[in-house]
């Protein structure tokens, strides 16, 4: 068996899957493989792949597995290394947007320079490594290595920037949703406003119609530009679309509920009572996105 793992890092490594795929449909690769893929979305019919791990599964899983191939996370790396594991190891690198920077190459260069690992270099190469490793006999890891030491302690003040760039990428992500969901806001108001004053409609027939203008330009805009989701097929896109349009028939019942009980039971004003239920609707559909439709944080077997 050979086992995949592409750690927590919530930026795509596709590249890596569609390397690996190609040599299990060239018949390079014989064996089961199973896949631990985090956030990374791929769909194939010739590999097992599930987002997240729990640890102590994923540990009996390197146990079990012949072969490990794996991001450049040291903590992937060393795992693999406990139980003397041979391994093919590729890096995600910033010109992919696989990372904010380069630093696995350089972590994966020290394993290598210590005959502990492969490095995958070229991922059209995969194959002639993946015979290559047949005769690898890595050496064991030893956690008092110092040229480990001092290359995870040069990468320190890196990862701590990163840390930074995660916070500040989820400040951006919150500010950019707040600012699409003014605009989402906005729309569905105005056309209410156009659909009941200007064509008389019902206050409940003008909501649906809002809604569905609003709902539109909301995927959209989430999808590109929020939480910037990328799908390798059109089919993914579309189960995407239809989650999304799911939540926010969901939301949408949230809408009219909040504005019956204002206008019928509380007697407020209509446009009043569309804005408030607007920001409860706007903090759900948050909520409803990030954990259910762009970000998958449950386990999940995709394949």
């Amino acid at each position: 068996m050979i086992l995949v793992t592409l750690g927590t890092q919530d930026k795509d490594f596709s590249r890596l899957l569609k390397a690996v795929e190609k040599e299990i449909k060239k018949g390079t690769i014989k064996e089961k493989v199973i896949v631990q893929a985090g956030y990374t979305k791929y769909q194939s019919e010739v590999m097992e792949i599930f987002d997240f791990i729990p640890m102590d599964e994923l540990e009996k899983l390197t146990k079990k597995a012949d072969l490990v191939i794996t991001h450049g996370g040291v903590g992937s790396i060393i795992t693999a290394l406990k139980y003397k594991k041979k391994i093919i190891a590729a890096a995600r690198l910033k010109k992919y947007k696989e990372h904010t920077n380069d630093h696995q190459k350089q972590i994966i260069e020290e394993f290598a320079k210590n005959k502990q690992l492969l490095e995958l270099k070229d991922f059209n190469a995969l194959g002639k490594l993946l015979k290559k490793a047949k005769s690898l006999n890595p050496k064991e890891h030893e956690s008092n290595q110092g040229n480990m030491i001092h290359l995870i302690e040069e990468n320190i003040e890196k990862w701590e920037k990163e840390g930074k760039l995660n916070q500040g990428r989820k400040f951006r992500e919150i500010f950019l949703y707040l600012i699409f969901g003014g605009l989402t806001t906005f729309i569905n108001i105005i056309s209410y406003f156009i659909f009941t004053y200007g064509f008389s409609m019902n206050y409940q027939v003008s909501n649906v119609i809002a809604w569905v203008f609003a709902v539109l330009f909301a995927f959209v805009t989430n999808k590109l530009f929020v939480f910037e989701s990328v799908n390798d097929t059109k089919k993914e896109d579309l189960k995407e679309m239809v989650s999304f349009f799911s939540f926010r028939i969901l939301s949408l019942g949230i809408d009219m509920l909040c504005m019956y009980i204002m206008i019928q039971c509380l007697g407020i004003y209509d446009l009043i009572a569309k804005v408030v239920s607007n920001i409860l609707v706007i903090i759900s559909n948050y909520i409803f996105s990030k954990v259910f439709i762009f970000k998958k944080d449950s386990i999940k077997n995709k394949s």
